[in-house]
């Protein structure tokens, strides 16, 4: 008996089968079912490189037929300038986990930046205030660029700043923006001038020290903490979160790599001051944003449990519509 064929998709393929929409309602009912149980969610594996490092993820899902994707992602933040080659680099690998069938790899990359901006979005939707219109940025990338239409997609916004530690990256960020949202963009003298006025900041770098603290979030503003996939990284000074209500997309594996896991080890908060993970919030077992003048923080690890369902999401539409190619590695 012959290897069924496995389908590869490059991120060209991935680009056209999905809409950022497509990657919502997918990520959506990733954490749904999360807070129902459906998942199977170990930790997360760190392997260190020169001058950069890897991370593997891996999860199942229930939606409805069972499915286990594995990702390796790549992160060596010098590649671009010594290179010319992507930061972030990788695969994921999607599974029947009836029959252990490999149904699919395909790049990691356009999954891993939509797939975030999701989460994002569904956060803001419910720990945000709804009349929301000032955005900061806070790293002006790929992932800079998808926080801000991710959060553009689900509140008002009227206005935005852009800041990045390379100035020049953040002007042509802001310019791009403009053009592409429709709303005023602007680079602030430093960062605490544009996030004081802030109602939403997202940030999105690959910092290892604190670059938000508390006195630089005005009150009632959402911070979405996006940089922080690795233990060493870090972005909030953790009294920011002490200070704060925190939302986690997966307590376990903040608590070991996110935001919280800073904050936990300099003792300002403890398990128990996570108000809920994304997905209880999602599914209505705990409420969201609670009162205008709160300070919310989203800590943000990134899950392979978004992986799995938005690849599962591109395996049906590539299979729908005949995009990519079959090949047997048997």
């Amino acid at each position: 008996m012959g290897s069924p064929s496995t389908l590869v998709l490059t991120r060209r393929d991935i680009a056209r089968l999905m809409t950022f929409d497509d990657y919502v309602t997918a990520v959506e009912e990733a954490f749904r079912l999360h807070a129902a149980g459906q998942t199977q969610v170990p930790e997360v594996v760190h392997l260190q490189g020169q001058d950069g490092g890897f991370h593997i993820k891996a999860a199942g899902l229930h939606i409805p037929k069972t499915h286990v994707a594995l990702k390796l992602n790549a992160n060596f933040v010098h590649n671009t300038e010594r290179f010319g080659l992507p930061t972030i680099q990788g695969a994921i690998l999607l599974c029947d986990a009836r029959t252990g069938t490999l149904l699919a790899v395909m790049d990691s990359i356009e999954i891993t930046i939509s797939r975030t901006g999701a989460a994002t979005a569904l956060a803001a939707r419910h720990l945000a205030r709804p009349d929301s219109v000032v955005a900061t940025i806070c790293g002006c990338g790929s992932q800079g660029r998808i926080q801000l239409m991710a959060l553009k997609h689900v509140l008002p916004l009227q206005r935005a700043f852009a800041f990045d530690s390379r100035q020049e990256i953040a002007y042509a960020f802001a310019a791009r923006m403009t053009e592409e949202l429709g709303i005023d963009v602007t680079v602030p003298a430093t960062l605490r001038d544009g996030t004081a006025a802030s109602d939403v900041i997202a940030t999105c770098t690959p910092s290892e020290q604190p670059i938000l603290s508390r006195a630089d979030v005005s009150p009632g503003a959402f911070v979405a903490a996006v940089g922080a996939d690795s233990p060493e990284k870090q972005e909030l000074d953790p009294r920011l979160l002490g200070s704060s209500t925190i939302v986690v997309d997966i307590l376990e594996q903040c608590a070991a790599m996110g935001e919280l896991h800073h904050a936990l080890e300099a003792g300002v908060v403890s398990r128990a001051s996570v108000h809920a993970e994304l997905g209880e919030i999602l599914a209505g077992i705990k409420p969201g944003r609670r009162s205008a003048d709160e300070i919310v923080v989203f800590d943000a690890t990134g899950t392979a449990i978004q992986d799995v369902a938005s690849a599962v999401a591109v395996y049906e539409r590539a299979i729908d519509q005949g995009v990519g190619l079959r090949c047997s590695l048997g």
